[in-house]
């Protein structure tokens, strides 16, 4: 009986460590099968998800610089930087009229201060 027993544990044993064995082999081919799909780009390098490539037009420079330039021409774009620009950020009240407004509604709970804040 005891023999049998000793028998059965050490194949289960040696059953382990050849399963051990087999899986330094695979880890090997895997890495290897991973760094082969990195570098035909199937798969991104590292985690998370992968960067979306950019987009690339259908036109080439030279094309897109010609029909920018007839645009321009025709008066249906203006060349440089637009005139109007930050026109209409300007306030009509004066700033102590603001922080009293501001202040007001603070006040009567309409808008949160600090850490506080309503969402």
């Amino acid at each position: 009986m005891k023999k049998s027993l000793l028998t059965l544990s050490a194949v289960v044993a040696t059953l382990f460590t050849a399963q051990a064995a087999l899986a330094q082999a695979t880890r090997a081919e895997v890495k290897a099968e991973a760094a082969s799909a990195v570098k035909s780009g199937a798969m991104a390098k590292g985690e998370g998800p992968a960067a979306a490539p950019a987009a690339k037009g259908t036109k080439d420079r030279a094309e897109v610089k010609k029909d920018a330039a007839k645009a321009v021409k025709a008066g249906e774009v203006e060349k440089g930087p637009s005139a109007d620009a930050g026109k209409g950020a300007k306030s009509t009240k004066e700033r102590a009229e603001v922080k009293k407004e501001a202040a007001a509604a603070v006040k009567a709970g309409e808008v949160g201060k600090g850490p506080d804040v309503k969402k």
